[in-house]
């Protein structure tokens, strides 16, 4: 019979896959970020279109907005990826 010990020493030596991260879970982060920065009013202004290859794409309300974000999107992506892993996201692209 094994005991509790060496049951979850087991447990420490195996590894997890990441979990899959849908575009709903990194819109949602996104939003949340984008909150952080620029408060409710600033996050009402934009709207992530889709993901693709390490890529958001967002639609801005106004072209002040999507200079706000513009400037400080190398800020946004680091604490992207602080949430959502190393490398999830690139770039961030305004439509």
């Amino acid at each position: 019979m094994k005991t509790l010990k060496s049951l979850l020493s087991q447990r420490k030596e195996i590894k997890l896959a990441p979990a899959a991260l849908t575009d709903k879970d990194i819109f949602y982060i996104f939003r949340r970020v984008v909150k952080e920065e620029f408060g409710a009013l600033g996050a009402s202004k934009f709207q992530a279109d889709y993901f693709k290859n390490k890529t958001i794409f967002i639609k801005s309300e106004s072209s002040v907005w999507a200079a706000e974000l513009f400037s400080n999107r190398s800020r946004i992506v680091r604490k992207l990826n602080a949430e959502l892993g190393e490398g999830v996201i690139r770039e961030i692209k305004l439509k």
